[in-house]
């Protein structure tokens, strides 16, 4: 009888992680999730990115089952194309947020994750998407960010640095959102409460797993509730150091295959 699984589930963010700065996986990294497929485990994607954003990497992938989007406001399943979970960002409370964080540091640039699996991406005139290479549609004015139901706002601000807007945003924003900040130039508001974490007990839920066998992989602040959920998080090497200082092991780079390392261990 074979010996059971250290880690039954290896949950991995994408951006600064998984992926290479082009938005590529290197074969290594393939390697290494086959490894992890063949082994028994499940793999799931926890990104911020939303679902139809995922959508053509998964499909490169091969990826049938479940994937966590929009920092754990979606639950996607590949195979069926549908949304298992979802939950809004109230667009009033949304426009009350971003009032109150520009009384507290002048004007900031939005935009907007809409919900579903066709939800687009908004950009009010001034905002630069962090990603060049995903796609968005600028709009004219704010007011029409709002014309949809939606999974988060993305904030910029034309001086502060991602820590400062996001430790000013959290200071006045309260409960009307949760404040992540998943990469650079990257400042989200999303759900009150709505965390990777929460979205990822959801999916793990649904496969009849949980915490106590899970592996997680992060690069930034907004992986920290995830790796607080698994039984072990690993960092990159290039990850914030506000994840480093809770992570239970740093490997290397995503651009040195940080993910394949350590899976090349544990799955021998």
């Amino acid at each position: 009888m074979a010996a059971p699984l250290a880690y039954a589930l290896i949950a991995t963010d994408l951006d600064g992680t998984l992926l290479r700065g082009d938005d590529t996986l290197s074969d290594r990294s393939r390697a290494a999730l086959a490894r992890v497929a063949n082994a028994g485990a499940r793999h799931l994607v926890v990104t911020g990115r939303p679902a139809p954003r995922v959508r053509p990497l998964l499909e490169d992938l091969g990826c049938t089952g479940l994937a966590v989007c929009g920092q754990g406001a979606q639950v996607y399943d590949a195979g069926a194309g549908r949304l298992l979970w979802s939950v809004t960002l109230d667009r009033e409370l949304a426009e009350t947020a971003l009032g109150k964080i520009e009384a507290e540091v002048g004007e900031v640039y939005a935009a907007v994750d809409q919900d579903g699996v066709d939800g687009l991406t908004l950009i009010e005139p001034g905002y630069r998407m962090p990603h060049p290479t995903l796609p968005a549609v600028r709009v004219g004015r704010r007011d029409d960010l709002w014309g949809e139901p939606i999974s988060k706002v993305l904030l910029r601000h034309p001086e502060l640095s991602d820590d400062e807007l996001a430790a000013t945003a959290r200071a006045v924003v309260g409960s009307l959102a949760t404040v992540t900040m998943s990469g650079p130039g990257t400042v989200e508001l999303q759900p009150c409460g709505v965390t990777k974490a929460t979205g990822l007990a959801l999916a793990a839920d649904h496969l009849g797993l949980g915490p106590e066998r899970a592996l997680a992989f992060g690069d930034m602040p907004n992986d920290i509730p995830m790796f607080a959920w698994a039984a072990r998080g690993v960092a990159m090497a290039n990850a914030h150091a506000e994840l480093k200082a809770v992570a239970d092991e740093v490997t290397l780079s995503n651009e040195d295959d940080g993910i394949a390392v350590v899976l090349e261990r544990l799955f021998p």
